[in-house]
């Protein structure tokens, strides 16, 4: 058991950013923290991507006459990482928008716990 727990520690540190991720959007009221939490959260499932694509003593799918190219365990599969560049890419757009919409919010209404913020709309 300890060592199945220790041969995957990278997922079981991938499981804990998870959590962390999704206690931070459910449970917290602040906006911002909802947004860190959502942060955490889009970092996880990439590197749980990464991690699942990685594979060790593996080169580059380039043909090399090191390598024979009838094995395919020698080499990685490129598309979980060009994947996941596009994801990095769509979630620095995403929280860009967010920290926006944010501040406007904050502009507007004064603040971002979300109970006084839904009370201030209701007044409106």
């Amino acid at each position: 058991m300890i060592e199945f727990l220790h041969s995957y520690y990278a997922y079981w540190a991938i499981i804990l950013l998870l959590v962390i991720g999704l206690y931070g959007m459910l449970v917290k009221t602040n906006l911002m923290k909802k947004v860190i939490g959502m942060i955490i959260f889009q970092n996880a499932i990439i590197l749980l991507f990464v991690a699942a694509a990685f594979k060790w003593d593996a080169t580059v799918p380039v043909l090399d006459p090191a390598y024979p190219s009838e094995d395919p365990v020698n080499y990685l599969n490129p598309l979980p990482h060009t994947l996941m560049l596009t994801a990095i890419v769509v979630g620095v757009a995403i929280v860009g928008v967010a920290f926006a919409l944010l501040i406007a919010i904050y502009r507007n209404y004064g603040t971002l716990e979300e109970p006084v913020l839904m009370e201030r709309m209701r007044s409106e």
